[in-house]
């Protein structure tokens, strides 16, 4: 079908025409009169209406000239080629420059812009727009980016930046397109981002308001409402008392496959040089090794993802004097080289677990979705589009392991790390020692893993008078530690922790 009218003058002919021709198409497709998208450049596809509406909006309005591919009105999504789909990577990458340089985006952020194959477009449509019939130097998405990011540097309120717009589209030129209000940035802004899931929690630590929690008002466990309560100690229904953003990392993997570069990163590992005795990369480590030879299958694709997960507290507060703990939780991927894997924009936040106080022992409850992910990673994600090699495959992904410090190790693990039995390697073992005067516990048998012949390992008077002659213990196998937890040995493990509901 004819296109160019989109481009002609609003009084002309051909758009009338066009105008007619085109909403024909949308009734002969999608059987109704009463509910299109419009393609207006105010409403762009996200608003309902009928035929005679959609007519005065497309003539007053303008259509939305981006929108090339009128997929919302039953003309099918054009597939590209991978060849034409690296053009068009190349020719988008170097349009967002100037947005990849301000929000710190990488080139997986250009592959795919959520389920909505027209998203991607509108957005394009955005980067080809200048602010002003007559500028050169800021195009619509760059100058929206730009006034953002002042808008979180200074701490701007909604309403603030709102009102900054407004006054920024009086100054500028007529038929300028700065958008009007905080919504419409949002909205145009959106498709830059990923998307995130806002839970509801217990205060108490106990359950996440999902699955078959979700209508409830109160915690099964403690009974506590899941509302805020206010100064004059009403509960504000709606306002919940504790919240946890949840970010999946599925969509995000996905994204990395459909960038050519980071595709052909993700499989840099198996084509490295190892050198024997040398660790380089975590390749060449045991539990890589060992993930490898007991599931072969997984071994053998080189796209399946190894993951590393971290987490600890921090004060989001300014005031030191503050005790709020805000935690996150994040994902590292290891098949990335080395110089990209440690990287920020390849470090994927997952979760976001607010305060005021730590979850401690009851994280596991906060880690339910993201291994319920994790449990989808590893049966398999069918349909996940390798730009590098040009094809469809099954992803898979395995956790490896956690990075964390002692304390946030014993709230993952469910291992104890304090108290006489605090090693997790001497268990019930560990030669701990209480100090008459000092009232603490000190571990003195950190001697046992130096060699044999060591000379510290016969001084007396620099340690507890004795020599050392033990040998370190074996380090317990995760067969060992589940059939600890669950046959009730609680003297050196807390819980049974959520990651032995993973197959792995």
């Amino acid at each position: 079908m004819d296109k160019s009218w989109m481009h002609s003058d609003r009084r002309s002919k051909a758009y009338e025409f066009g105008v007619e021709a085109f909403l024909n198409f949308a009734v002969e497709n999608l059987l109704t009169t009463t509910h299109i998208r419009c393609p207006c450049v105010k409403c762009v596809n996200l608003k309902l209406f009928g035929v005679g509406i959609i007519r005065d909006h497309v003539y007053f309005n303008g259509i939305d000239q981006s929108y090339k591919n009128w997929t919302f009105h039953g003309e099918p999504w054009e597939a590209t080629t991978n060849t034409s789909r690296n053009v068009e990577e190349d020719d988008s990458h170097s349009r967002y420059s100037f947005v990849s340089e301000e929000i710190d985006m990488d080139d997986n952020d250009f592959g795919d812009f959520g389920s909505d194959p027209y998203e991607f477009a509108n957005v394009i449509g955005d980067g080809d727009q200048p602010v002003y019939p007559s500028c050169r130097k800021y195009t619509k998405l760059s100058a929206l980016v730009k006034l953002y990011n002042l808008k979180a540097k200074h701490g701007m309120s909604d309403v603030c930046f709102t009102e900054l717009l407004i006054l920024q589209g009086d100054l500028l030129p007529e038929g300028n397109t700065i958008p009007t209000s905080m919504y419409e940035a949002k909205k145009t802004l959106c498709a830059l981002g990923l998307s995130y899931e806002k839970m509801h929690a217990c205060p108490n630590d106990c359950i996440l308001y999902r699955k078959e929690y979700e209508d409830s008002t109160n915690c099964p466990t403690c009974g506590i409402s899941r509302w805020k309560e206010g100064k004059d100690s009403i509960l504000k229904e709606g306002v919940p008392a504790k919240v946890v953003w949840y970010f999946p990392p599925i969509p995000r993997f996905k994204r990395m496959f459909q960038s050519h570069e980071t595709a052909k990163s993700l499989t840099w590992h198996p084509a490295r040089k190892s050198i024997e005795g040398q660790m380089s990369h975590p390749a060449d480590s045991p539990s890589w090794k060992l993930l490898d030879d007991k599931w072969p299958k997984f071994g053998n694709e080189q796209r399946n993802l190894r993951l590393a997960l971290s987490s600890d507290g921090f004060n989001p507060h300014s005031s030191l004097s503050s005790r709020y703990s805000c935690w996150p939780v994040i994902l590292v991927t290891y098949n990335l080289p080395p110089w990209l894997c440690m990287k920020r924009k390849f470090m994927m936040l997952t979760l976001l677990i607010s305060g005021p106080k730590q979850p401690g022992n009851d994280i596991d409850v906060y880690l339910e979705p993201l291994i319920d992910d994790l449990k989808s990673l590893w049966v398999g994600i069918r349909g996940v589009y390798d730009a590098h090699n040009g094809e469809y495959f099954t992803l898979r992904a395995a956790l490896m392991w956690t990075i964390n410090d002692f304390p946030a190790y014993g709230n993952l693990s469910g291992c104890v790390v304090k108290g006489y039995k605090a090693c997790p390697i001497c268990g019930d073992d560990t030669p701990s020692h209480r100090l008459k005067n000092g009232h603490k516990i000190c571990y003195i048998g950190h001697r046992k893993w130096l060699p044999i012949n060591h000379p510290y390992r016969r001084q007396r008077a620099a340690f507890n008078g004795k020599p050392e002659y033990g040998i370190p213990p074996e380090p317990l196998t995760g067969e060992e530690v589940l059939h600890m937890v669950e046959n009730g040995d609680r003297v050196c493990w807390k819980k049974k922790s959520i990651f032995f509901d993973l197959e792995y």
